[in-house]
């Protein structure tokens, strides 16, 4: 007789792992896809909290292992075109042939970008077959996580996403101009970087410090959003203006001659 219990446990621990833990993460799943291609199961989760709606694609491997990317509306909807591009280019290839493979094993690329993340989309062929892999970056540090689609289900992949996106929509709302570009700078062993970025509520600045070591790089950030970038700059400009003085009255001091500070 099957052990009822012990068949509940994990199926609860293996949700667990394909959706997160949701209360800890105060994120609501709004819908859910599941695909299976090959040996490979795939989840297309519409989660929302509270910075907005974004889709979370998860890769399952036969072993178990598992990996994700995540992508806003809008850049679901750049996939899902390129995915179609992508199949049409797939299903004019010839047979695999391991003597025209190029060495890098890829046969066509692109790249998505959206504020400060970055998507590399790579069909490639090695000697298991043919995958689209898509990589996802953040710009200036950051973990690189990816998924690999068998090119066999690529439009399968599309119409699902497809069905997703015609429910939820492909608006990410907030700032439709271009975002002023990063800026770096250096200052003994330290490096700063000032990125400008968007989420669902709002603009905002990421100023990260990343110092070198003998042990390596440690990095630190704050964010700062918009609406108190002026309260930022006068603040600034103020101990700017401070200490300025501060170091102009040192001078002075510093420089009046020993003569002229001694008694008659």
């Amino acid at each position: 007789m099957p052990d009822r219990d012990n068949d509940f446990i994990m199926s609860d621990i293996d949700r667990k792992i394909i959706f997160g833990q949701q209360q800890q993460s105060n994120e609501q799943e709004l819908a859910t896809k599941m695909l299976q291609i090959q040996s490979k199961r795939f989840y297309l989760d519409v989660k929302q909290n509270r910075r907005g709606k974004f889709i979370k694609v998860a890769e399952i491997g036969a072993d178990g292992r598992r990996s994700q990317i995540f992508l806003a509306l809008s850049t679901a909807a750049d996939f899902r075109d390129h995915l179609g591009t992508f199949s049409e280019f797939y299903s004019q290839l010839g047979p695999p042939n391991s003597d025209t493979i190029p060495e890098d094993g890829k046969l066509k690329s692109e790249m998505m970008i959206k504020d400060n993340r970055r998507y590399y989309l790579d069909l490639k062929e090695n000697a298991r077959g043919r995958f689209l892999r898509v990589s996802q970056t953040i710009t200036r540090g950051g973990p690189r996580s990816q998924v690999a689609i068998p090119a066999q289900g690529m439009i399968e992949f599309r119409d699902n996403l497809t069905d997703l996106l015609d429910e939820f929509g492909t608006d990410d709302g907030g700032f439709k101009g271009d975002l002023p570009d990063g800026r770096h700078m250096r200052v003994d062993n330290k490096n700063f970087y000032f990125d400008v970025g968007q989420n669902n509520r709002g603009i905002y600045m990421r100023i990260s410090e990343v110092t070198t070591t003998v042990k390596g790089n440690f990095r630190t950030a704050i964010t700062v959003p918009e609406k108190s970038w002026s309260r930022f700059r006068d603040y600034f400009r103020d101990y700017c203006e401070k200490m300025a003085e501060c170091n102009e009255k040192s001078t002075t001091a510093t420089s009046v001659p020993a003569e002229s500070a001694s008694p008659q």
